[in-house]
């Protein structure tokens, strides 16, 4: 699913590494996503697709940040998760943003929300990192392969030079 890709990119400007003191992760990024595996089984998605061009607005305040996905790509994670703003923390030059997912899915007794996590290091001006998707299940047996799945994307971005 080249949409997934722009989540993708909404994960890779919210990237940094290991630190005491937050770097200032603040800026309008580009982002480019790969996608890598799928273990949730995501239709249309083909590992080593890319997607380029996702805009991402990050903000910052001390050691909490968020990352607005923009443009179409913002209107596809509302649609499949019910928000494209993703939340956490800065660490050093290490970035962990979340969306808890709020849409629902079913598939007979099954109840489902996807999540997505980004987890990336800020270097200069360059984000680089993992955007994954989980699903959260019900516990159901219809949920089968669902329960505990994960699909990964890698992405980097940039921002203008500070």
């Amino acid at each position: 699913m080249k949409h997934l890709n722009w989540l993708a990119v909404v994960g890779a400007l919210v990237v940094a590494a290991c630190g005491d003191d937050p770097v200032d992760v603040t800026g309008s990024y580009t982002v480019a996503l790969t996608n890598r595996e799928n273990g949730c089984n995501f239709q249309n998605w083909a590992v080593g697709d890319t997607t380029q061009g996702v805009g991402v607005d990050i903000t910052q305040s001390a050691d909490q940040a968020s990352a607005s996905v923009q443009g179409v790509a913002g209107g596809f994670l509302d649609l499949w998760l019910g928000g494209h703003v993703f939340s956490g923390t800065v660490d050093g030059n290490d970035v962990r943003l979340t969306i808890v997912g709020t849409r629902a899915g079913s598939m007979g007794a099954c109840a489902f929300t996807y999540d997505a996590e980004i987890a990336g290091t800020l270097t200069g001006d360059a984000l680089q990192g993992n955007l994954r998707y989980k699903a959260k299940t019900n516990g159901a047996p219809d949920c089968g392969a669902l329960t505990g799945c994960e699909s990964r994307q890698e992405f980097s971005g940039a921002r203008p030079p500070r």
